[in-house]
């Protein structure tokens, strides 16, 4: 399956006279930050079925680990807001059941320029959920919304700097907003200009931050503007309703305006939010639930369930360890107590014993079966591991680093979440890392994600379990939360030659495959075997009961989770 994706993405880039094709998600049981959209595979390996005809009440009960924290798609910034946008909006692309971005908004494959600079979209005739119609225009407003310094967007400017033609001067407030490479010639076509030619643009325009916005719905609407499901207008396969902003429950209704409309045939999704797998497994059995995830004891038990269904996932969890906090340096500016925390818990324990769900120890940052080179050679086996679990060298570097900082002992706060798993394995770092590490002592701090989500953008934090689920395609995806000054890098971490080879991925190598795989491996072994800016933890699998009448869901290994607009129940009993 990967093979033939590399080769349609492949065929897809020499369409577009690029030589590198990648496509650009999130939370699970175990919260993301911005991401951490973002938190969060898919690459689906489930078990055959027949696909069957819909033959019952098209309604599916879901359950979600989060809230949401907001479906605007200027602001989102999680796996589930993610998630909800995919499913009630839609941008110029989709991502299919195989996972390759085809046309939606866009009413045909993009027109590119002979230099890879300027793509030209032609809308298709689709409605908004209030019947107007949706134009190029409702694009330019949002993009240059999201890219306003005064929106205060955290993905706006991370996916669109350094992309669209003086997005990064309008982000650092040198230009005016209107003066983005984004324009509507008429209602129905808009001329994208980029900054360079970039491998992976098509692929971004299925992401939600390029999502649509009806200026004259969200002006009207002010500052109630996508504070529930009333106050936000719809284009996608689905409405949102019944959500009030803060609680723990949704609904998804059909959206009878959406261009696609025959073709979505689920009536009604019921979603509510359950943190303890426990629950959400009881739920399922009672009837009451079509899905929950499992992990743990509970993955264990679970596992060989002839319900089960494995999930290869392509998020990476690791601790990100703060430099600078409330203005101070911390102890974690030391590169030797870093690369002590990195090297001084049992990463192969925590996969198989604490989560227990298809999980792998994760010696890297851009994960295994992801993004291959020209010849079909996964990154992974270019650029090897990296800060592998050694107790004797953590205990040499925490000495060292000890000394260079003239204690003895010291406290370090680890923040994570508030879900059973999430408790389970900070237990396990703090068993770990104090009992390998003479001198140290771990306080916990357990929040729900958007009390983290607020902690880690005020960068109020020593070491934070957080995780990335790649929004495209390509190395970059990872690769570039972590430059100078970055939006989601948010612990202080600078290195001038990490961010040279970034910059270079983007530009005199964006046209050189093999080259810029080589400056991604670099930059890898700069971030985390010489600076140790993070410590990779693991590789997330996923193991979710799933009721075999419910079939079509989209799981996708980049962007958002899921797609229900081709789900459907047949078989019910």
């Amino acid at each position: 399956m990967k093979t033939n994706k590399w080769l349609l993405l492949v065929a897809l880039s020499l369409v577009l006279s690029v030589v590198l094709a990648a496509c650009g998600g999130k939370d699970k049981d175990e919260d993301k930050t911005a991401a951490p959209n973002k938190e969060d595979d898919k690459a689906t390996e489930q078990k055959t079925e027949e696909a069957g005809e819909p033959d019952a009440e098209q309604v599916v009960n879901l359950i979600e680990t989060a809230a949401i924290p907001s479906v605007d798609s200027a602001i989102v910034e999680d796996a589930v807001g993610f998630n909800v946008l995919n499913n009630v909006n839609e941008g110029l692309y989709r991502l299919n059941l195989e996972n390759i971005a085809e046309p939606a908004m866009a009413a045909e494959e993009a027109e590119v320029s002979e230099d890879g600079l300027t793509y030209t979209f032609k809308l298709r005739d689709a409605n908004w959920s209030d019947g107007t119609p949706v134009t190029a225009h409702d694009f330019v407003f949002a993009w240059q919304r999201a890219i306003d310094p005064a929106t205060g967007s955290p993905y706006g400017p991370f996916m669109m700097s350094g992309v669209i033609k003086n997005a990064t001067a309008i982000s650092e407030e040198k230009m005016d907003k209107s003066e983005l490479g984004v324009v509507a010639e008429d209602d129905k076509t808009l001329v994208v200009t980029l900054e360079r030619p970039v491998p992976y643009f098509l692929s971004l325009m299925s992401f939600g931050t390029f999502y649509p916005q009806k200026e004259e719905f969200v002006t009207s609407k002010g500052d109630a503007y996508a504070t529930n499901s009333d106050n936000l207008l719809y284009n996608g396969p689905f409405i949102l309703t019944e959500w009030d902003g803060t609680g723990d429950s949704w609904v998804y209704k059909k959206n009878e305006h959406y261009w696609d409309a025959e073709n979505v045939k689920l009536e009604t999704i019921n979603v509510d939010v359950v943190k303890d797998s426990a629950t959400a497994v009881k739920l399922y059995n009672d009837g009451k639930k079509d899905r929950a995830g499992v992990s743990g004891d509970l993955a264990l038990q679970y596992g060989t369930h002839e319900e089960a269904v494995n999930e290869s996932d392509t998020a990476v969890f690791y601790f990100k360890f703060n430099q600078e906090r409330n203005g101070e340096k911390t102890p974690l500016a030391n590169v030797n107590i870093r690369k002590a925390l990195a090297k001084a818990f049992e990463k192969e324990d925590l996969a198989d014993v604490v989560l227990a769900n298809g999980s792998t120890a994760a010696n890297f940052l851009v994960p295994r079966d992801f993004a291959y080179d020209e010849s079909g050679t996964d990154f992974r086996d270019i650029s090897g591991d990296h800060l592998v679990y050694n107790v004797e060298e953590a205990k040499e570097y925490w000495a060292k680093g000890l000394d260079e900082l003239g204690v003895t002992e010291m406290e370090l706060e680890i923040l994570g979440g508030d879900t059973e798993l999430s408790k389970k394995m900070n237990e396990y770092f703090k068993a770990q890392l104090e009992g390998n590490l003479e001198g140290l002592k771990i306080k916990l701090k357990e929040v729900p994600f958007a009390v983290r989500l607020e902690l880690d953008g005020n960068q109020d934090y020593d070491i934070q379990v957080s995780g990335w689920g790649p929004d495209f395609q390509d190395p970059i995806s990872f690769m570039d939360l972590f430059v100078t000054n970055g939006t989601n890098n948010l612990m202080s971490f600078s290195n001038k030659e990490y961010d040279e080879l970034i910059e270079a991925t983007k530009d005199e190598l964006a046209l050189d495959p093999t080259a810029r795989y080589e400056a991604f491996a670099k930059a890898e072994k700069i971030l985390l075997e010489d600076e140790a800016a993070i410590a990779p933890i693991y590789q997330r699998g996923l193991i979710q009961l799933q009721k075999p009448y419910f079939k079509g869901l989209g799981v996708h290994p980049f962007g958002a989770d899921h797609s229900y607009k081709w789900a459907y129940i047949s078989g019910k009993e």
